[in-house]
């Protein structure tokens, strides 16, 4: 996809002012990695009844096969519970039981049925922001369980929007802002990946406020930003954005 002009147009840190803040959901709103990593360490239990879970590279070998099948499948738990079979049928040589196949089919149902819980101090900060900018809500992942989560979660209606889409890269953000109508300079994006919500934003000349989460996947956190980046803010928690904001705000503005 080509990039609109107008969401590169300004990179000039006191180019505009910011009027629209984005906001990432799994991880950064709500709960979600932990019950990935519970998933996976329930995985690695079934495989080890048929191999010795070191010397086949268990982790590994399923971290492959979900990186191989992001192309085909997408994010999200569906996608994961696909390469799960796949990956412990090659790791098995084929040997692993059907009732042990259901067992990891199982273990998908289990996360889709999950229900959202909210990081301590979201919904004030949400609503905090909300009552001074614009606010949207972006995530990538499986349609339904991410429109179920959305439902939820007791915020969707503080968003002016709400994107589900199947990437965040510098295409997905840039259509956002030219159906805004705003130069990426006026766009601040929260969220604890610096692969899908920091990176991309930062190269269109947005900005980026970080908020690591205790776990991530391996695949989110893989990026080439700097630690130091002019145009990245890092918060430790909810508690933290709309000082974050603020100061972005005045840094936008050349305050």
């Amino acid at each position: 996809m080509t990039l609109p002009c107008d969401a590169r147009s300004d990179t000039s840190p006191a180019a505009t002012p910011i009027r629209l803040v984005g906001f990432d959901a799994d991880d950064t709103l709500w709960r979600s990695q932990d019950y990935f990593d519970a998933a996976q360490l329930e995985f690695e239990r079934i495989v080890g009844g048929y191999v010795d879970l070191q010397d086949a590279r268990v982790h590994e070998r399923l971290y492959e096969v979900e990186k191989g099948n992001l192309a085909l499948f997408g994010y999200g738990v569906k996608g994961m519970v696909l390469s799960m079979v796949e990956a412990a049928v090659a790791i098995t040589d084929a040997r692993i039981q059907a009732v042990d196949l259901h067992r990891i089919v199982g273990l998908g149902k289990e996360l889709l049925r999950h229900p959202v819980e909210l990081l301590p101090g979201v919904p004030e900060a949400v609503e905090a922001i909300a009552g001074h900018y614009e606010v949207v809500l972006i995530t990538k992942g499986d349609l339904f369980h991410q429109e179920a989560k959305v439902r939820q979660c007791g915020l969707a209606d503080r968003f002016r929007r709400i994107e589900v889409v199947s990437e965040k890269d510098p295409a997905t953000y840039a259509r956002v802002l030219a159906e805004f109508g705003l130069p990426a300079a006026a766009f601040v994006m929260i969220g604890n990946s610096l692969r899908s919500d920091i990176a991309p934003v930062l190269e269109l000349g947005g900005w980026g406020i970080h908020t690591p989460y205790h776990t991530t996947w391996a695949y989110e956190t893989v990026a080439e930003v700097a630690a130091d980046a002019p145009r990245m803010l890092h918060a430790t928690s909810a508690g933290e954005w709309v000082e974050a904001v603020d100061r972005v705000s005045r840094r936008a503005r050349g305050a």
